[in-house]
């Protein structure tokens, strides 16, 4: 019998908003990996120790995952991640991946899940609270209601392109390009609001493009809203 491969998400930065089903399986199983080159360093093992004091004494496999941009050597990485999370799932033992969020959102899990699928093993993906979400109720806005379209982009990919579409928005991974990003946001005419470390011992706030820094932390998450149209309920 091999392991099952879970990739887990522990949500985007408060302990008391992983799941039940992640916490069982870091409790239930042994071998858990963490995506950098020291698992005790990483964002996912200081959130979900927190709620699983039990993690520490755990098998921690620390999983390489450098930012390049070159596809091919990215290729490299996930390759070299997924030969070493097959050398536990070939000796029957499970393998819990913590994620920040989700993991099905913009998660370099998933580059891993498929090599580890298509050599035959079992996977899983375990849904976590989405930063989106998160930073939408800390804020106390609403991300779509009624008829409304929800758009979700990663904006360092996507600052030169006008936000045309009815709807709100939602930009991820805005910090390398926040210059840009805002200037994109005041020609959209949409109400801006920025949450920098949501849920985090430093988390930040912040209302209206001219409160956000031009130099803002990778975990930025920026929710811009179309302006409602009456005070109605409705």
């Amino acid at each position: 019998m091999t392991g099952i491969l879970y990739g887990t998400g522990v949500g985007p930065g408060d302990p008391e908003l992983m799941t039940l089903k992640s916490v069982r399986l870091i409790r239930e199983n042994e071998v858990i990996a963490l995506p950098g080159s020291d698992a005790r360093d990483t964002a996912a093992y200081r959130i979900a120790v927190q709620a699983v004091p039990e993690l520490a004494s755990k098998t921690l496999l620390p999983v390489a995952m450098p930012m390049v941009m070159n596809r091919e050597k990215m290729k490299q990485v996930h390759l070299q991640a997924a030969d070493l999370l097959e050398s536990f799932l070939k000796q029957g033992q499970n393998v819990v991946f913590l994620t920040l969020g989700d993991p099905t959102i913009y998660s370099t899990f998933l580059y891993i899940q498929r090599h580890i699928a298509k050599r035959g093993f079992r996977t899983e993906l375990v849904s976590g609270v989405p930063s989106f979400c998160a930073a939408a109720a800390r804020t106390g806005v609403s991300l779509a209601e009624w008829n409304e379209p929800l758009h979700i982009l990663p904006a360092a990919h996507h600052c030169r392109q006008p936000l045309d579409f009815p709807g709100n928005y939602v930009l991820m991974k805005s910090g390398s390009r926040m210059p840009e990003v805002k200037d994109l946001l005041d020609r959209s005419g949409r109400d801006v609001v920025m949450v920098e470390n949501c849920g985090l011992p430093q988390e930040k706030v912040f209302r209206g493009t001219e409160e956000i820094p031009d130099k803002a932390g990778y975990y930025s998450l920026i929710i811009a809203k179309e302006p409602r149209q009456d005070d109605s309920d409705f």
